[in-house]
C-alpha cells in the first residue's frame, strides 16, 4: 500500500515539530503510554475501581478498546505497509512492528474516547482530546502516515460504536436482581424463614344457666 504526496508532506511538517525538545518529550511520553493501549486499559480499570456505579460499564469499554487494539493488528498483518522513511529525520521512538496501517495508538485511542466518553459526561469532556493528541504524537515521532492515524482513528470508533449497546448496558455487573426486572410476587420473601403453623383457640365454655329461686 503506497502513501500519497500529501501524506508525506504533512508527515514532514509534523515530525520537524519534534526538533523542538518540549514537543519531542511530551510526544515520545504519548506515544509511550499508548503502546498497546495501556493508558486506556489502565484508565478504564481505575475508573472501574471509583466509579461502583457504572463498574461493569467501564471494564466492557476497556473489553472494546482491548478488540479494537486486537482488530488493527490484524488489519497491519493484512496489508503490510511499511513504516515511513524520512530524509535526515529519525523516528523518535522504537517500534514494536514493521507495519504502520492502521495505527494501533491511534485505534486504541479512538476507541476509548468513544467506549469512555458515553459512560459519564467527565469521559466525554477528557478523553477526545487526549486521544487527539495521542494520534498526532505518532505523527510529530515520525512512525506513521496521516492515513495510518485517520484509518485508525475510524476504525476504533466503528469499533466502539458496534459494542456502544453492550458498554452502555444500564445494570452494572453485579448489581443484577436474581429474578431480573421483575418484581417479585405479594407474599412472603422467598428467602424468609418459615413460620411454624398456628392452632386455633378452642371454643369459649358456654355460660352457666341460673334459674331464679322459688316464690
Amino acid at each position: 500500500m503506497r502513501y500519497s504526496g500529501a501524506d508525506h508532506r504533512l508527515l514532514s511538517a509534523l515530525r520537524d515539530c519534534g526538533a523542538r525538545p518540549r514537543v519531542a518529550a511530551v510526544a515520545r511520553a504519548f506515544s509511550f503510554a499508548g503502546e498497546h493501549g495501556a493508558v486506556w486499559l489502565a484508565g478504564g480499570a481505575l475508573a472501574a475501581a471509583v466509579d461502583r456505579e457504572r463498574r461493569g460499564g467501564w471494564l466492557r469499554g476497556a473489553v472494546v478498546v482491548a478488540g479494537a487494539h486486537l482488530v488493527s493488528m490484524g488489519v497491519k498483518r493484512v496489508v503490510r505497509r511499511p513504516r515511513p522513511r524520512l530524509v535526515a529525520r529519525e523516528p523518535l521512538v522504537r517500534t514494536a512492528g514493521r507495519h504502520s496501517f492502521p495505527s494501533s495508538h491511534a485505534t486504541s485511542a479512538a476507541a476509548a474516547a468513544v467506549a469512555y466518553g458515553a459512560l459519564r459526561p467527565a469521559g466525554a469532556r477528557l478523553v477526545p482530546p487526549l486521544a487527539a493528541a495521542m494520534c498526532v504524537s505518532r505523527l510529530v515521532v515520525g512512525v506513521h502516515y496521516p492515513s495510518d492515524v485517520l484509518a485508525g482513528a475510524l476504525l476504533g470508533a466503528a469499533t466502539a460504536r458496534l459494542g456502544a449497546g453492550w458498554v452502555g448496558s444500564p445494570q452494572p455487573l453485579g448489581d443484577r436482581h436474581p429474578l431480573g426486572n421483575r418484581r417479585p410476587l405479594a407474599g412472603p420473601h422467598p428467602l424468609s424463614a418459615p413460620q411454624p403453623p398456628t392452632r386455633p383457640h378452642p371454643p369459649a365454655p358456654p355460660a352457666p344457666r341460673t334459674t331464679g329461686a322459688p316464690a
